[in-house]
């Protein structure tokens, strides 16, 4: 049997990430980042979800999803609620989870066809 690759129809594609790095396509990155299936946001300059402050989503929101999916880092933490609100007011929903279960859902939500962005925090 003859084994195939088989990538998304999709340019920007996620193969896993955790609290120091992520792997997009054959990239490795070791910076906190933004990604969507038709672009990519290297050296997003915040590091903390606790911290995160409203402008953050900006880069996000201008890609105009219907999902942000939050990397928070090896660990589950969650942005303050200003942050949040600041997507609910522009109808786009946020979720908070670790960098790992991020990548799945991105990849699945991207896969899909749907409308999604993830940003993703590295530690430094």
């Amino acid at each position: 049997m003859q084994l195939h690759l088989e990538r998304p129809d999709y340019a920007w594609f996620l193969r896993g990430a955790d609290g120091r790095s992520a792997l997009v396509n054959d990239r490795t990155l070791r910076s906190s980042f933004c990604v969507a299936p038709e672009a990519l946001v290297e050296d997003w300059p915040y590091a903390d979800a606790a911290t995160l402050p409203p402008e953050a989503l900006e880069p996000l929101l201008a890609l105009k999803p219907e999902l942000i999916v939050l990397g928070t880092g090896a660990t589950q933490a969650f942005p303050p609620p200003a942050t949040l609100a600041a997507a609910l007011q522009r109808g786009v929903g946020l979720e908070a989870m670790t960098n790992a279960a991020a990548a799945r859902t991105y990849s699945v939500l991207a896969g899909e066809g749907r409308r999604v962005v993830a940003a993703f925090i590295i530690a430094a």
